[in-house]
């Protein structure tokens, strides 16, 4: 009976989100900008009551025995909560994504054709850790025109509540009604989501390899996946060494227990006796503990060797598998066979091997001697992002307000029926582009 009520009671949150996302779809690009600055505002006036609560969850997980690379993403400092609310104000500064105009045709004179950007509806973001996340998806929906249904991890549940309590107040000042953001909280809540099909039009699950596999395997509606992060970095035999060493120590340190850290490094033969002493020893400096093939550890006898199930894990900690390679052609074996197809970089001075890499390696980025944690919204200058989609499909990658809108095909003649246009004496379309 209390499921039932409970679902009873989810249906008439996404009945409500579903209604304000109406509303929201047609409002005027600077009422969406004024409400994203409200938000900005109110999450500011709320800065110590959103701090204190996320304290108390990282005491609480950290109690719990929370996995040391979760906990990282749990931590929100002022610093992380400020440059979220840059975030906000940076999608503000964005154009509009609803209501462009990607075809205007005459199919003949007086019937005109046009396809327009539209918001997608009501988005589910189901998501662990990282409370920020819920700032940047938030500011994003209502820019894109889209109410939005969030279900944080338990382990962030007090910083979630105080950021969506925080949004809703700003909204309530504004033309954007505060029931175009909800928060569930219990974990029952997620597979009644799964079940909403009729009211919800995309999930967008952030999490493990497993996770998102399951959200996959229980719902109807349509899933935006992201989920392991194994990214690569290949260091070629036309690298610049000095360069390799800098973007490897970034690319894996800079923030571990990101997606977009590297968590393989692959370099080639002929250049492993001089790089691989030089990295290790620049990695080891900054405690990252090194895993390595069977060459690799007749070069750095001291470091534990890698196995089959090292190539496959995403460690999103201090962690770096190394693999020595034959050629290029090898590397992007390795890569399209154990990688994500999240990012993966090369570094080399061969522009010819830049363009078999980019032209081989299947991942959502590819990038030429540069760290693999420029892989991100905001970077991209998308102002935040959503998720990160490593689907062939698009869209794909860091997502942001172009892959939250879909279109329709609006259509205008003036009596006009298709029984002019076939037979013996059909009328030809013009399908002329209009300007």
């Amino acid at each position: 009976m209390t499921v039932l009520q409970d679902t009873s009671s989810l249906i008439a949150i996404a009945q409500k989100t579903r209604q304000a996302a109406g509303k929201l779809a047609i409002l005027s690009t600077d009422a969406k900008n004024q409400a994203i600055e409200a938000i900005a505002q109110a999450l500011e006036s709320s800065q110590h009551e959103i701090l204190q609560a996320n304290i108390a969850d990282c005491q609480r997980a950290a109690a719990e025995g929370i996995a040391k690379p979760l906990y990282k993403r749990l931590q929100l400092d002022e610093h992380k909560l400020r440059d979220a609310i840059a975030g906000v104000r940076d999608v503000g500064k964005l154009a509009d994504p609803v209501g462009q105009v990607q075809i205007h045709r005459e199919l003949d004179t007086g019937l005109t054709l046009k396809r327009i950007t539209c918001p997608l509806g009501v988005l589910g973001i189901i998501f662990e850790a990282r409370p920020e996340a819920a700032i940047q998806i938030v500011s994003l929906a209502i820019k894109s025109g889209n109410g939005v249904i969030l279900k944080g991890g338990k382990e962030a549940i007090r910083s979630c509540e105080a950021i969506v309590k925080a949004i809703k107040q700003g909204l309530s000042h504004t033309e954007v009604s505060p029931d175009v953001v909800q928060l569930l909280t219990t974990r029952e809540e997620t597979r009644e989501l799964l079940n909403l099909d009729k009211y919800v039009d995309l999930i967008i699950p952030r999490g493990s390899n497993s996770f998102v596999q399951f959200v996959q395997d229980n719902t109807r509606i349509p899933v935006l996946g992201h989920a392991d992060g194994i990214c690569h970095l290949y260091i070629d035999k036309a690298a610049d060494i000095a360069k390799a060493i800098q973007v490897t120590v970034d690319a894996k340190i800079q923030y571990a227990a990101a997606c977009n850290a590297i968590e393989t490094l692959l370099i080639h033969q002929s250049i492993a006796a001089e790089f691989l002493p030089k990295v290790a020893e620049a990695l080891q400096d900054v405690d990252v503990a090194l895993k390595g093939d069977q060459r690799t550890s007749e070069i750095l006898p001291h470091i534990a060797p890698a196995t089959a199930t090292d190539w496959e894990t995403e460690y999103s900690d201090l962690i770096l598998s190394i693999k020595i390679v034959d050629s290029i052609e090898q590397a992007i074996a390795h890569i399209n066979e154990y990688g994500s197809r999240h990012t993966d970089g090369i570094i080399t001075e061969d522009l010819a091997a830049v363009e078999t890499f980019f032209g081989l390696v299947n991942a959502a980025g590819v990038f030429h001697n540069c760290s693999t944690r420029f892989s991100d919204g905001f970077r991209y200058g998308f102002g935040a992002e959503v998720g990160v989609s490593t689907q062939q499909m698009p869209p794909r990658g860091p997502v942001g307000l172009e892959g939250l809108v879909t279109y329709k095909y609006q259509m205008t003649g003036d009596g006009h029926i298709v029984a002019t246009y076939t037979g013996e004496n059909a009328k030809s379309f013009t399908h002329q582009d209009l300007v």
